[in-house]
């Protein structure tokens, strides 16, 4: 890969959390900036009611709230309007991210993404921004030829219904899979925004967990090998490499459709949004790159 790098990429930033997670943080103005966008996951055997909930603490703090709408979680159509008007209502959203949601089994009348996005309702509600799901390393539930498809049909729904859309990804380990991922379906004819998923610090033993969860399969192999070395497994892993690598592949590539980092903080929240701040710190700064050789990006 070309190393050189010119004019540094206009790259923002975006963080997610769990009601889980949620209930443990007492105001988040305290670890982010004002109007720092938070996705809120709705994972298989949770309530709404708690996505509700931590939306609306997350606008009582300052933050931008990004539910997910999880397609394959909801009955019917009066469900996915009674959640889009109560996190207008309560917790002023504006933009959610619409998956199909874990698991293969279909509770309701929807099937995937797609037929939320296509249901009006998001725009009934005032919806101005919505993700969808991107797969740099594929999917173990959906061939790569139906990605394809489905990536075209949303680019095209969006061009017609004058949606803002853009793709937010699944994390991944490998910079260069991730670049050639971009420039392969930007050439199938993608035009939406990547924000790209990067793994939070944490240790060998915790990012093996959730990759195993999350069913990505050559991240899998990466992390095999760090494994192999016992010493390790409890040792924070910071994604520097990864982000270095991305930085410089999008500032080479000023048709790179990659626009932000959403951090999973699988170490940790509060450690993620830290360590976040600390790395756009340093990546604004005029002497980044040297930083960089000195092998001092993040402290």
């Amino acid at each position: 890969m070309n190393t050189q790098h010119t004019e540094k990429a206009n790259i923002g930033w975006s963080i997610e959390i769990t009601p889980k997670q949620g209930l443990k943080i007492e105001n988040f103005a305290k670890h982010l900036p004002i109007n720092t966008t938070v996705n809120v996951t709705c994972l298989p055997g949770t309530s709404p009611n708690d996505t509700i909930q931590t939306a609306e603490k997350l606008k009582n703090s300052g933050m931008n709230p990004v539910p997910h709408i999880a397609a394959r979680s909801l009955a019917d159509l009066e469900e996915l309007d009674y959640l889009l008007q109560k996190l207008v209502k309560k917790a002023s959203v504006s933009e959610v991210l619409v998956i199909g949601g874990g698991g293969k089994k279909q509770l309701g009348q929807f099937s995937d993404s797609l037929s939320v996005l296509k249901s009006g309702l998001l725009q009934k509600h005032g919806i101005t921004k919505i993700g969808v799901a991107g797969h740099p390393e594929g999917s173990a539930d959906i061939s790569e030829e139906q990605l394809k498809t489905a990536l075209l049909e949303k680019n095209e729904l969006a061009k017609v219904e004058g949606l803002n859309m853009y793709v937010e990804t699944q994390f991944c380990f490998d910079h260069e899979v991730i670049l050639k991922w971009e420039s392969l379906i930007r050439d199938e004819g993608n035009k939406l925004p990547i924000h790209v998923g990067i793994p939070g610090p944490a240790t060998i033993k915790e990012l093996f967990r959730f990759a195993r969860l999350s069913g990505i399969g050559n991240s899998m192999s990466f992390l095999t090998k760090q494994a192999r070395n016992v010493t390790k497994l409890l040792t924070i892993q910071s994604p520097d490499d990864l982000l270095l690598g991305l930085t410089k592949g999008i500032e080479n590539d000023r048709g790179c459709l990659i626009d932000n980092f959403h951090f999973y903080p699988f170490g940790g929240f509060v450690e993620t949004a830290t360590y976040v701040q600390s790395f756009f710190s340093k990546y604004n700064s005029s002497n980044f790159y040297e930083q960089d050789k000195n092998n001092k990006l993040v402290s």
